[in-house]
Formats: structure tokens, sequence, C-alpha cells
């Protein structure tokens, strides 16, 4: 399991340097684009030759001189500097050109917004002379129908009349201001559709703009902070490259490390486990053998103890058949006395 996670900090750690050096390398052809393809070999063997620097620094530190181990430092800081160079000019351009999208398409609206603005005023303006002349309309409907003039003949009645010439100049003025009311009117239809025109065409740019979708997320955020979306762009920008190459470095320092730390064979090819297991399986068959040693002294010690008890009774048994011959013999022998 251990070589397991050995092996998948060593793969991240790649993946991650591979993904910087390939930003590195174009940013940095886009910097010197002159000479795309050399500075594209170049970025390259600088990267390989920055992995590499690192890696021996890491595995051989104890044994690199002073004057070599401070060069390599620099080298590397030096290096990872570049790389990060290269991630920002990509990053950069990237959203410069996305950057340039939105202002194209913010112009497009900005013109639309003009023509809007230009026709609203227009709009307006007809609307005041329409109400303008349907108050003229009504005034001169209302001088048509008193257009009458009162005298009285010989007889004193009082005769109504009207006068033809001003009926007529009314009838000519309110059919000029009707004219002119249509005539607006034809005007304030045609701009009314421009106008709703103009607001769909805005609403198209506004949300089916890819551009500005992309770099939406980004003004919000420069929206809520106070400042201008370049500068948000700016740090969000620094804040991927401090993390980016540093990591890469870092994790494959770390995956060799971890390779260092599992690396448990010895010049004899035996593991760290293999004398762990051996030592415990050692222990094991001494455990058993005292156990062993502890039931065979026991049973030595019983058997001795039966053994003397055996030897006890034999010669209980012989001192009293000694006991008995002579007992016999002094019975045996003549009395010499009498």
């Amino acid at each position: 399991m251990q070589w397991k996670f050995s092996y998948l900090i060593l793969s991240i750690a790649l993946i991650l340097a591979s993904i910087a050096a390939y930003y590195s390398v174009f940013g940095l052809s886009k910097l010197f684009s002159s000479q795309a393809t050399a500075v594209i070999i170049m970025a390259s063997a600088l990267e390989v030759a920055k992995l590499t620097t690192a890696s021996y620094l890491h595995r051989y530190w104890k044994h690199i001189a002073l004057l070599a181990k401070t060069y390599l430092i620099s080298a590397l800081i030096i290096l990872m500097g570049i790389t990060s160079l290269g991630i920002y000019g990509f990053l950069v351009s990237a959203y410069q050109e996305t950057a340039y999208n939105v202002q194209e398409v913010e112009q497009k609206i900005a013109l639309h917004d003009n023509k809007k603005t230009r026709f609203e005023s227009q709009l307006k303006t007809i609307s005041i002379e329409t109400q303008s002349l349907n108050k003229n309309i009504t005034e001169l409907t209302t001088g048509l129908s008193n257009n009458k003039i009162q005298r009285k003949d010989q007889n004193g009645n009082i005769i109504t009349t009207t006068s033809s010439s001003t009926r007529k100049a009314l009838e000519k003025q309110l059919d000029n201001s009707i004219k002119r009311r249509d005539t607006l009117a034809v005007k304030q239809y045609a701009l009314t559709d421009s106008i709703s025109e103009l607001d769909l065409k805005i609403l198209d740019l506004q949300t089916n703009s890819d551009a500005a979708a992309e770099i939406g997320p980004l003004k919000y955020v420069a929206k809520i902070s106070g400042q201008d979306t370049d500068n948000v762009v700016n740090w969000f920008i620094l804040l991927f490259i401090v993390v980016f190459d540093p990591l890469a470095v870092i994790l494959l320092i770390s995956a060799q490390h971890s390779f260092k730390f599992n690396n448990t064979k010895n010049i004899y090819g035996e593991t760290k486990n293999y004398f762990n297991e051996r030592n415990k399986v050692i222990n094991k068959i001494i455990e058993e053998k005292e156990i062993k040693i502890e039931d065979i002294s026991d049973q030595i010690i019983v058997k001795e103890e039966e053994v003397q008890e055996e030897e006890e009774v034999q010669e209980e048994e012989v001192k009293e058949k000694i006991i008995e011959e002579q007992k016999s013999v002094t019975h045996k022998q003549p009395n010499v006395i009498s």
C-alpha cells in the first residue's frame, strides 16, 4: 500500500510538471514568437534539467560541495521563475484573446445603445409633437363646430349663419394637422420597431457571447470587490503560478523521499520487512522452544524425583535384606563358649 501511494505521488508530480512545462514552453514561445521553435527546444531542455537538478539535490545533498550546491539551488530557483514567467505569459495571452472578443462585443453593444438613444430621442420628439397636434385637432374641430355668426333681419329675427372663409381656413388647418399626425404615427411605429430590434440585438450579444460567459465570473468578482477586471485576472494568474510549478517540484522530491523511505533493500537484497518478519519468526520459535524446554525440564525433574524415590526404596530394601542376612548368620554360628 505504501508503494502504491509513492507511485501516486510520483504520477501527480510528473503530470503537474508536464502541464507546467507545456504552458511555460508555449508561453515563452509567444513572448519570442520570431524564434518560436528554438525557444520551445530550449525551454523543454531547461524543464527537464530543472526536474533533474531537483532530484539530484535531494538524492546527493550530503555529498555535493558547497559551491556546487549553491549554484544548483540558484539555478533551480531561476528555472522555476522562468517556468512561472512562461505560464504567466501563456495565461495572459489566453485572457487577452478573450478580452479582445469581449471588447468587440461591448463596442457592438455600445453602438446599438447609441442608435437606440437617438431613436428614443426622436421618438420622444415625435410623441410631444403628436400630443400637440392632437390638441390642435381638437381645438380646430371645436372651432368648426362653433363657427357661427348671428345677426338680425329686418323683422328683428336672429339669423345664425357660418363664415365660409373661416370654415375653409379651419378645415385646411385641420386636414394639415391630421396628415402631419398620420405621418408622425408612421415614423413613430418605425422608430418603435427599430428600438425593439436593437433591444433584441443587444440581448443576443449579452446572452450568446462565449467570451462574455468565460470571464463572467471574473467580472462578478471585480464588481463585488470594487477592482478592475484586469487586476482581478492578474492576481488570479499570480495565484496559479505560485502553486503550479513549485508544487510539481516539491511533489517530485516528496515522491523520491517516499520511495527512499519505502526502499528497504540492502546490498544483499534483504528488506526491512524481511528482517522484521524474520525476527518475528525467530521470536516465535524461541518462545515455542522455551515452552518445550520448560516442559522437558519439568518432565526431567519429575523423572528424577521418581528415580530418586525408586532408588531410596531399593536402598531400603537392600538395607533390610542385609540386616536379615546378618541376623540369619548370627543365628547359624556355633556357640564356641559353651
